[in-house]
């Protein structure tokens, strides 16, 4: 048996060098750039893997990780981020993310959270998050608790529903 991943993410080139990175690693190696396409994708076949972007263009991750795994609940996901932080970290482990990493990150780091064998632990800032990155992470929190329904999110948060789109439109500085 050939072993899959599914990589889903909205990046183009991150794709493409990621899809051939695990390909030389001997997976066979399918990719979808949102929720939609990643369902349709396992509805059909068997997976062992996938890498999953934290923030696809109108969806959450974190919203995707539960609906993947109640297709195919022995998949081994590993979320893939460039917004790391604790609370994301915390909220995809026990979704049930295998892991959680921060890109960029080498094809040898992902390959190794796949099979379970990271050597070094998520890197998070240790100084504080500026007031901007924790309100775009308590949206985005709040966001993946409404399964990305943007206007039960803004009713939650007590905020036009275009004000929250356009926040969601920004991406706040890391500290």
């Amino acid at each position: 048996m050939n072993t899959k991943l599914l990589i889903i993410d909205d990046d183009d080139v991150l794709t493409s060098t990621l899809k051939r990175a695990m390909e030389r690693r001997g997976l066979l190696v399918s990719t979808a750039m949102n929720g939609a396409e990643a369902y349709a994708l396992l509805e059909k076949e068997s997976f062992t893997y996938a890498t999953l972007d934290l923030k696809l263009e109108h969806e959450s991750g974190l919203g995707i990780l539960t609906q993947l795994l109640s297709i195919q609940p022995d998949l081994k996901v590993v979320v893939l981020t460039g917004y790391a932080s604790i609370p994301t970290t915390v909220e995809a482990i026990k979704r049930g993310a295998q892991d959680y990493l921060c890109k960029p990150a080498s094809g040898d780091d992902i390959y190794a959270a796949l099979l379970g064998n990271k050597t070094e632990e998520v890197s998070i800032a240790t100084k504080p998050l500026s007031v901007d990155r924790m309100e775009w992470e308590h949206i985005h929190r709040v966001m993946a608790e409404n399964n990305g329904n943007i206007s039960a999110t803004a009713r939650a948060l007590g905020m036009h529903r275009r004000t929250l789109q356009r926040k969601l439109q920004k991406h706040p500085a890391t500290h």
